[in-house]
């Protein structure tokens, strides 16, 4: 098929890709250098091994990083660490090697401090644990990443040029643009020839203009005069095909097709006639023609066949047949159309089967409206290389504006797979549709995903900007005489900024994209990513408006709500982009172009072209290593096969780039730029680490450096493949050259870092030696020795020859400062050096040691320490190695004592690393590898013999008292007290021995060493039972081992002793707390003694247990000894803070604890005489809470009076029953107040500079007059209560006399006495303050001098006269209440009320009166009095109109909802389709709305009037008519419908047509009531009622009824 791609053809490209387009270059262009050594004769194919940094090149692709300058000073001093845990935890290469310093290296490895009791070393950290960390040299781990240095200007950011490879791959999609790549990503070609003879004015003028492009063996045009062109690839026009047939007459070619032998050729007509033609036979007539249905064949359906005068917009070949096509039109029907056998075309007849769409004239089915439709895309499956069951049903796909439909129609049309739209698709977007399939293809190489050698069937479909891939599997059936099932499964999607018109397939596993807005896009298949993107608008690709006529109705009737139509319909592409053998064909408006990517080959030459080599490089590396685009360009997936076929042009651009960029180099000398080099070696490095082929790197590489005198530049490169050990063996010439240049630049300690992770076989011994010892690279003289002489005894001398002028008669150094010196600080790596050999490590690597050659490295050196004597080494030689040369004896166990004399921590700690090892485990009895004895020399004999037993012994005989201080020998005690728990079947000690260690344990000597002695001590203890444990106990109390002695008295149940420990424990106090619970509670089983002694040490220790936490304290005796809780608080009583937080813990638990009933009362009073002091403010809350029997009040009264608490006091005066005394306290604290009040007025305008303080305190005592106020109120509401519940009681007694008040009454009058009392007096003051206040200034009242002149009178005069209207409200409230709900209760106890507020008022004016017979006096208070009065009746009117408000809108609301109503979807029934209401409506509609009006109206005069208009009355005669109804109207309807268009609920409900039935004569007149749902369809009700019977559904009850479209 045109559309299709071969695959076959399609692999032929890959072959062909390895051959570079060249081009014309100048003599001395780098192109000219890569072509010669392509020329040249070729060299095997180095082996591709794997490696630590395969996927190198992906690094230099990101973001450049922070270096650290690697220049430093010879003269600088390395600081040591911290503590020996930080140095020998530290990250390895966070040592001071970094500064390159000479003596940077003997400081690299573990320095460890002395403690701070010895001179000269001084250690900031006291403690430093020596047991408990792991030696580690700084040169342990080879990882790059983790050096402070970069790890090589290699690994940084890609260059800097500004055509570079970085922005070639690797981006974004909306990156490939920008900066566009030096190649041309499709290489266009206009077929010159061809379009002068199909665009030239004659051409259009003999032809027509051309309308739609076919590719396959020839290039096949269609054109606007029905005829077609077939060119050749030679652009010759091989036939003309139409002219003098009927195929000229049938309008333009708007389709066409080519067959799979390339041999027939198919046009489709805009008339819908369709002609094939056999190209091998000439043209002078069809093969077939397959004419449109004429009228009659359309009427009667005689046949199936294409509408008259529908374009035939899609058409294609079945499989390998001339006579079978299908095709699609406009109108979206599509059909099949096989031709029978026999002689030409007259001897044929065609069978057309529809396959998709329907006819015009169709009817839709029921219940369902048909939507406009049309076939966006269409296309048959071309066959592949392979045989498919698929080959032989003839699979269509046609995708329309709803569906993807594919089909078989072989033996019979038969649908296969259908898929709705994507829910991804965008609303309102622009309507496209496109599709192409690709067929199953026979492999060369398996498929790495699935591994087979045949690919599947895919379908790649689009709907708008969603592409998704469609994979087609085969089932086999089980029987083999039925063919085989198919699965359809969507494998990819991907979205796209734009919606797509067009699609196909460039390759297997590579997609092009044509965007709406013209803009091609290649995808990669499985991974669907974007490899390159680049517009085509100036290609002005052919499009025409197919579908937009169609398909208009969906875009006019466009809903906002509903996401599934879309906005516009785009033009249709498709006729105009193929895709044909891996090439691109555009049918331009005036010319046609060829296009095909550019490979692999033909962008490094572009690079190469534009002089950025150093792309070049990284691109073909990244070729190799197959992180690039390798689809898009040509390179296969197999990655043996990639490189072979990219590994030569890779070296051969290497070798071309650096030998012109040396050239150039000497060309011009003055201008040389080293950091150019420095990139172009990085790059080299890279391609060849990722190629396999280090040796082009020493063999033609270094040489061109070396020659140029920059083979700096290639060393420093060459150190970090060092580091990680990509590259372990160079050159003795590249050696020598790395170790002079390492030392010039005073990088002393990196050149050791690369030394010991080197292959010692290609080193110089002699010279390595001699340098390592005059730069003191301790390091790597210790590596060479082990790894190329397989020696660790001289190693281990020249360290102990560096301790022999640091000791002085055998005795450490005991002045100067040892951190500076050279020698010292690397004397500090002999530790490291036997923890990493002891332990079966290289050092200073940390890899391990073949198992062999480390028992005898360990045998050897623990014969060196151990054997007792000094010794000869190396073996024949009279060189013995001695401690302390000036003497004449030496020492037994000399180098043991003079490591220990050093340093003994450090050297216990190897030691305890040591013990770990399994070497240890077998002596005496173990061999080495089985072997006699006699063969082995002496050293090996005796190390076999070194047990754990044996070293401690050794240890314990040399550390003495006497010979060593304390500050050593706590370590000796500390590692016996730890090995003996982890290794108890390999050491044996006696009871003494254990007891002086426990002992020497107990005596350390410095605080630093506390922690250490005390977990060494536990450690010990937990193996070893010492029979006189209590003469240990006093030492443990002075050592302060509270753990151990808290141990030992909890498994002798001395808990009293246990307790005692914890009080005196000053790290663990917070435990006292649940040691206490625990011993206490009565699951343990204490006796009465213990107990006791638990008691009297709580006792002994209450203030500290109350300090350490009262809360804890006191909920912990709560719990466990409530009977101490006195004792607890006497012992605090000069501490009342901690008494008021005891107290309150126990007597106000939180919630969810219990509270503590078994309190006596005087402790109750006790914490109410502390809360006022403490907490006055809730003091009046806990006074309502407490039972009022658990209080005295003459006991707490004088408290509450002296801390004015006065509110407390009222309350719980009025709880003990005396109310009017509580009321006469009130009242005397409110005169109090008043006075206070009074006297600071006074003081009013003396000092401008206090007016603020007295206007803080005027307010502060204004609050407290409305606090006791409300107080007073509280009382009285309270007593008014306690009356009124009593009432009944004293019905039965006498009632009091007319004028007499009630004892609540005399309360209310008492305090509203008070109150004006209090505003009469205070309101003058207040009045005349007012009156001298300045007037106010904007903006805050604020002066020039800062101060605020305003006493705020006002205000004060506001919150008094608030005093008696507060006070006349809640008596008018409380008065007013009904106490009870039965109605003649309320009536009189209302009058009772009102009465007793009548008469409070009474008296209140009748004593007024007599105290103020001055009426004038009473106004403010009468004003007040009234003012109450009107704020209450303000406060309804407020409530009354905002609930109007709300109750106004909310009916309205309901009102708009009910009148609403629902519109109609259409103007037309969903079922019969006839018009059942606006313009053009059948039947006299309007008038039967008139009637049914007119029937509603008479109704509701029957309402509003029954007796006017029954039966009978005068208003049914002649001339009568009812008030406001129309005058002398007639009704004549007689059908039983309430409304022509029925009101329905949300469910559908049809409340218009009670019983279901239609109105008399209407129905038959006018189709009967009509029925609108809530998914906004309608119908006759007759229509609807009919389509429930048919479905068997039935109205409800309620006439509730189911859309039958929508469910």
């Amino acid at each position: 098929m045109a559309d299709a791609t071969e695959p076959s053809l399609a692999e032929e490209q890959s072959s062909s890709d390895v051959e570079t387009v060249k081009g014309d270059r100048d003599d001395d262009h780098i192109v000219d250098i890569l072509e010669e050594e392509r020329q040249a004769a070729s060299t095997p194919v180095p082996p591709i091994g794997g490696t630590s940094i395969n996927n190198r090149y992906r690094e230099l692709l990101e973001a450049d990083q922070e270096t650290v300058s690697e220049d430093g000073s010879t003269d600088a001093i390395p600081q040591r660490a911290g503590s020996p845990i930080d140095s020998l935890l530290s990250i390895p290469d966070d040592s001071p090697s970094v500064q390159g310093s000479v003596v940077s290296s003997p400081a690299s490895s573990s320095v460890l401090p002395i403690r701070g009791s010895r001179p000269g070393l001084r250690s900031p950290t006291p403690s430093f644990r020596p047991f408990d960390r792991r030696f580690q040299s700084r040169i342990s781990s080879p990882s790059i990443s983790s050096s402070s240095r970069p790890s090589s200007p290699a690994f940084l950011g890609g260059h800097s040029r500004t055509v570079s490879v970085t922005s070639q791959f690797l981006l974004d999609p909306g990156e490939t643009d920008t900066p566009s790549p030096p190649w041309e990503v499709v290489r266009w070609t206009k077929l010159s020839k061809l379009n002068g003879q199909a665009f030239s004015e004659a051409g259009r003028r003999n032809f027509g203009s051309p309308t739609c492009l076919a590719v396959a063996a020839t290039i096949v045009l269609g054109t606007s005069k029905g005829i077609i062109l077939m060119f050749d690839y030679n652009q010759n026009l091989k036939m003309i095909i139409g002219p003098g047939t009927k195929a000229v007459e049938s309008g333009p070619i708007t389709s066409i097709a080519v067959s799979a032998d390339h041999t027939t050729i198919a046009g489709g007509h805009a008339n819908g006639s369709i002609f094939t033609w056999d190209t091998t036979r000439g043209a002078a007539r069809p093969f077939l023609s397959i004419p449109p249905l004429d009228v009659s064949q359309l009427q009667n359906r005689t046949m199936d066949g294409h509408i008259p005068n529908v374009a035939i917009t899609h058409l294609g070949f079945l499989g390998i047949r001339h006579t079978a096509l299908v095709s699609a039109d406009n109108r979206g029907m599509a059909f099949s159309h096989l031709a029978t056998r026999g002689t030409g075309s007259l001897g044929r007849t065609v069978k057309t089967t529809r396959i998709l769409g329907r006819y015009p004239d169709s009817k839709p089915p029921v219940g369902r409206t048909l939507k406009p439709s049309t076939v966006l895309a269409f296309a048959s499956l071309p066959l592949g290389n392979v045989e498919m069951a698929t080959d032989t049903i003839g699979l269509t796909a046609m995708l329309t504006p709803y569906l993807l439909v594919i089909v078989s129609t072989t033996p019979v049309a038969q649908t296969q797979h259908k898929s709705a739209r994507p829910k991804e698709v965008a609303a309102h977007s622009a309507m496209t549709g496109c599709l192409a399939w690709f067929p199953a293809v026979k492999l060369k190489v398996a498929d790495p995903i699935t591994g087979s050698h045949m690919s599947k069937v895919k379908l790649v479909y689009c709907w708008s900007n969603v592409l998704t891939v469609l994979d087609v599997d085969e089932i086999p059936a089980e029987d083999k005489d039925k063919p085989a099932s198919l699965k359809f499964r969507a494998r990819s999607r991907w979205k796209c900024e734009e919606p797509i018109v067009a699609v196909q397939w460039l390759s297997r596993s590579v997609l092009t994209v044509l965007t709406i807005s013209q803009r091609l896009i290649v995808l990669e298949d499985r991974s669907m990513r974007m490899t390159e993107a680049f517009d085509l608008i100036y290609k002005h690709i052919y499009h025409v408006d197919l579908f937009s006529k169609q398909l208009h109705s969906l875009v006019e009737q466009l809903d906002e709500d509903d996401t599934s139509m879309h906005g516009v319909v785009a033009d249709a592409f498709y006729m105009g982009f193929k895709a044909y053998k891996g090439r691109l064909f555009l049918l331009g408006f005036n010319d046609v172009s060829i296009g095909a990517l550019s490979n692999w080959a033909d962008r490094l030459t572009a690079l190469m072209e534009n002089g950025d080599y150093v792309g070049a490089i990284q691109l073909a590396t990244s070729y190799y290593t197959g992180d690039a685009n390798k689809l898009t360009v040509g390179l296969p997936e197999d990655t043996p096969l990639r490189h072979a076929m990219v590994l030569d042009k890779l070296m051969g651009i290497m070798s071309a780039s650096l030998k012109y960029a040396f050239g150039q180099r000497q060309k011009a000398k003055g201008k040389a730029d080293d950091n150019h080099l420095r990139e172009l070696a990085e790059t080299c490095f890279v391609g060849c680490q990722c190629a396999g082929d280090i040796d082009f790197l020493f063999d033609e590489m270094y040489d061109l450096y070396e020659d140029a005198g920059v083979e700096g530049i290639f060393l420093e490169t060459l150190e970090p493949y060092i580091l990680d050990k990509t590259i372990t063996t160079i050159p003795p010439v590249v050696m020598k050259a790395l170790v002079a240049h390492f030392v010039t630049k005073g990088w002393e300690s990196r050149l050791e870092e690369l030394i010991c992770h080197l292959d010692t076989a290609t080193l110089d011994l002699d010279q390595i030696t001699i340098l390592c010892k005059r730069h003191g690279l301790y390091d790597a003289l210790i590596y060479v020795w082990n790894q190329a002489l397989g020696d660790y005894i001289t190693p281990l001398l020249d360290l102990l020859a560096l301790l022999v002028p640091l000791m002085q008669n055998g005795e450490f150094a005991e002045s100067g400062n040892l951190m500076a010196d050279e020698a010292g600080l690397s004397a500090y790596k002999i530790f490291t050096y036997l923890s990493y050999v002891l332990t079966g490590r290289v050092y200073p690597t940390g890899e391990s040691i073949p198992e062999t050659i480390s028992q005898k490295a360990k045998a050897e050196l623990y014969w060196c320490l151990f054997s007792g004597k000094s010794i000869t080494w190396p073996k024949g030689t009279n060189k013995r190695f001695l401690t302390k040369p000036t003497q004449s004896q030496e020492p037994s166990f000399p180098y043991l004592r003079m490591i220990l004399k050093f340093h003994a921590p450090d050297f216990l700690s190897a030691l305890n690393e040591a013990f770990e090892d399994s070497f240890l485990n077998d002596s005496p009895d173990r061999q080495m590898n089985g072997s006699p004895g006699r063969d082995l020399p002496e050293e090996q004999i005796f190390g076999l013999t070194v047990d754990r037993q044996y070293i401690v012994s050794i240890l314990m005989e040399i550390m003495n008292p006497t010979d060593f201080p304390p500050a050593d020998t706590i370590y000796l005690d500390m590692f016996i007290a730890r090995s003996l728990p982890k290794y108890p079947q390999y050491l044996l000690f006696s009871g003494s021995t254990l007891t002086k260690v426990l002992a020497g344990l107990c005596h350390y000597p410095g605080e630093d060493l506390f922690e250490d002695a005390q977990l060494s001590s536990e450690y010990l203890l937990s193996v070893y039972q010492p029979p006189d444990i209590s003469d240990l106990i006093p030492l443990f109390k002075e050592a302060g081992f509270y753990r151990i002695l808290k141990r030992i008295y909890r498994a002798d149940k001395q808990y009293g002793n246990l307790v005692q420990t914890y009080f005196e424990d000053p790290d663990d106090r917070d435990a006292l707390f649940d040691c206490i619970m625990v011993c206490l509670q009565p699951q343990t089983g204490l006796t009465r003694r213990q107990i006791q002694d638990v008691h009297n040490v709580i006792k002994e220790h209450s203030v500290a247990l109350v300090k350490l936490d009262p809360q804890r304290a006191a909920k912990t005796i709560s719990d466990s000894a409530p009977q101490l809780h006195r004792h607890v608080l006497d012992s605090v009583s000069a501490q009342p803070g901690l008494q008021y937080d005891y107290l309150k813990t126990i007597l106000e638990p939180e919630e969810g604890s219990s509270l503590d009933k078994s309190l006596e009362t005087d402790l109750v009073e006790l914490y109410m005489r502390l809360m006022c002091k403490f907490d006055p403010s809730h003091v009046p809350e806990y006074v309502g809470v407490i039972p009022s029997a658990d209080l005295k009040l003459e006991n707490l009264l004088p408290t509450m009076e002296e801390t004015g608490v006065i509110d407390a006091a009222v309350i719980l005066m009025a709880k003990e029953g005396q109310v009017q005394e509580a009321m006469g306290r009130l009242t005397k604290h409110l005169g109090t107040l008043e006075s206070a009040l009074h006297n600071l007025l006074d003081g009013v305008g003396s000092e401008d500079h206090a007016v603020i303080n007295l206007q803080e305190s005027a307010e502060d005592l204004m609050q407290a007059l409305q606090k006791y106020t409300r107080v007073g109120i509280w009382l009285c509401q309270g007593q008014t209560k306690t009356f009124r519940d009593g009432s009944v009681s004293r019905r039965r007694q006498k009632s009091p006399t007319k004028d007499a008040l009630s004892p609540d009454e005399e309360l209310w009058l008492d305090l509203i006495g008070k109150t004006v009392q209090i505003t009469k007096q205070l309101s003058a003051d207040l009045q005349a303050c007012a009156d001298k206040e300045p007037p106010q200034i904007p903006n805050g009242d604020i002066h020039d001098d800062g101060s605020s002149r305003s006493f705020g009178a006002t205000k004060l005069l506001t919150l008094l006269r608030s005093l008696v209207q507060n006070t006349f409200t809640a008596l008018l409230t409380s008065t007013s209440a009904p106490p009870t709900p039965s109605s003649a209760t309320r009536s009189a106890s209302s009058i009772g009320t009102n009465l007793s507020f009548l008469r409070v008022l009474r008296a209140f004016l009748t004593r007024a009166a007599a105290s103020s017979p001055n009426l004038a006096d009473l106004r403010a208070v009468l004003a007040s009095i009234f003012s109450a009065y009107a704020y209450e009746e303000s406060i309804l009117r407020l409530s009354n109109r905002l609930l109007e408000r709300s109750l106004f809108v909310s009916v309205k609301q309901a009102v708009e909802l009910r009148q609403r109503g629902w519109r109609p979807r259409g103007s037309t029934c969903e079922a019969c389709g006839r018009r059942v209401w606006g313009p053009g409506v059948a039947g006299n509609v309007f008038e039967a709305w008139e009637e049914r009006q007119a029937e509603e109206d008479k109704k509701r005069m029957q309402k509003k009037y029954p007796g006017l208009l029954s039966p009978g009355s005068a208003m049914e005669g002649k001339g009568g008519s009812v008030p406001g109804s129309p005058a002398e109207e007639e009704y004549n309807g007689k059908g039983k419908g309430k409304d022509l268009s029925p009101r329905l609920d949300m469910e559908g409900r049809d409340w218009g047509v009670p019983g279901g039935s239609s109105p008399s004569g209407l129905g038959e007149r006018k189709g009967g009531a009509l029925v609108v749902l809530a998914c906004r369809h309608i119908y006759h009700q007759s229509c609807l009622e009919e389509l429930q019977a048919r479905e068997g559904r039935r109205r409800t009850i309620h006439g509730e009824y189911r859309c039958p479209i929508d469910g």
